[in-house]
């Protein structure tokens, strides 16, 4: 078997129209038109989609992931005040590892974010 590529990573959200709204209007993200929003909605992100699905509409339990999903910004501090501003409370300090910056956050369901920017190559 040869995999060709990741199309999606799916994030359980146990309200739809709230995290909806995170995605879009905080975040900014692309929603997907082709995307109903009754059990699904989808971001496109330039290199990977971004689905949020309340597992109850598929016979699941909601259980917030426990891997994080970065997010490529152009500058950690400036994105990071942009979205305190909007309410979005932060973990602690913008970390700098050495070779990129990240800010943690939580969406309204709890799934951890970073906003995360590389400034030095691999």
């Amino acid at each position: 078997m040869q995999i060709e590529r990741i199309d999606f990573i799916a994030l359980p959200v146990d309200n739809l129209a709230r995290a909806d709204e995170f995605y879009s209007e905080k975040l900014g993200l692309a929603r997907n038109p082709n995307t109903s929003g009754d059990r699904w909605v989808e971001y496109e992100t330039g290199n990977l989609t971004l689905a949020l699905m309340e597992p109850e509409a598929f016979g699941g339990e909601f259980r917030k992931s426990g891997t994080a999903v970065a997010l490529r910004v152009d500058d950690v501090a400036a994105r990071r005040e942009e979205l305190e501003a909007k309410g979005v409370t932060f973990f602690g300090e913008t970390i700098d590892s050495g070779v990129c910056l990240q800010a943690f956050f939580a969406d309204p369901d709890g799934n951890p974010l970073i906003l995360h920017h590389r400034y030095a190559p691999v």
